[in-house]
């Protein structure tokens, strides 16, 4: 038996991105934004997906800025024509594809017996819908290779149920996603593909900050940071150091797996 550790690669260098292509969809904000960067910054070529391209392509440019190969584009990811059409971009750029994280998703603060269908099919079909049409045109790539890393977000939302704020189809969706993820991590795990969802908690990103601006928004606000142990909310950065594990050699053993990055939150 090969002693593994003395033949490895040293361990910084397994969590090096060299080489390799990564789409983040929602890329254009937030989390997405922050996890394009960071990909990038660990060496890979990082596609901007984003319904808005102007939002795409600023982050494109920030990403050129630091001489990271990268590429906007616009997709509908609820749509499977545009999913495709985005691989395909990816394809012609690099000639191949091996970082997938769909990111892409959207909340709303509803009492569920007020809630529209038209919101319910809105969020269900962005959130869940969205994300399993880029894990399965990210995977047929992938499958085809041997090889790939699917990373998609999911929330500590799909553990628990938030107070004081009702958001039943959020919750909903994104436990559905934890368990997609969990689905088709084993479905592909014997084919070279792992997938794997990260579950952040209260995060502070220009959405955010916009609902905490409202007057439902201060009231949870005390709520919120009295439910998290470390009592505050996360940054973006926050979150950058687990995609890029996810997306890196150093997990290629890890399938199926929900990392929640939450203050402690799920802990109480």
């Amino acid at each position: 038996m090969a002693d593994t550790v003395l033949d490895a690669k040293p361990i910084v260098e397994r969590f090096r991105l060299d080489d390799r292509v990564a789409l983040v969809t929602g890329g254009g904000r937030g989390i997405g934004r922050g996890y394009a960067h960071a990909l990038g910054e660990a060496g890979a070529g990082v596609a901007i997906v984003d319904i808005d391209i102007d939002a795409a392509e600023e982050v494109a440019a920030e990403l050129d800025q630091k001489g990271i190969e990268s590429l906007a584009i616009r997709a509908d990811v609820t749509q499977a024509d545009q999913v495709q059409a985005m691989v395909d971009a990816v394809l012609s750029r690099w000639g191949k594809l091996t970082i997938g994280v769909n990111n892409a998703g959207i909340g709303l603060w509803v009492d569920s017996e007020a809630m529209a269908k038209g919101d319910w099919d809105k969020i269900v079909n962005l959130n869940f819908t969205g994300v399993f049409l880029c894990a399965q045109a990210e995977a047929r790539v992938m499958l085809e290779a041997g090889y790939g890393k699917i990373i998609n977000t999911a929330s500590m939302s799909g553990h628990i149920v938030n107070m004081p704020q009702n958001q039943a189809a959020y919750n909903a969706t994104k436990a559905g996603v934890i368990h997609l993820t969990r689905s088709l991590a084993t479905e592909w795990a014997r084919r070279g593909v792992r997938v794997n969802s990260i579950s952040p908690g209260y995060t502070r990103t220009k959405l955010v900050d916009d609902l905490l601006a409202t007057e439902l928004g201060q009231k949870v606000m005390p709520t919120w940071m009295g439910m998290t142990p470390m009592g505050k909310m996360a940054d973006v950065t926050d979150l950058q150091g687990a995609v890029v594990y996810l997306a890196s050699q150093a997990s290629d053993f890890m399938t199926g797996h929900d990392m929640v990055i939450d203050g402690g939150y799920c802990a109480w």
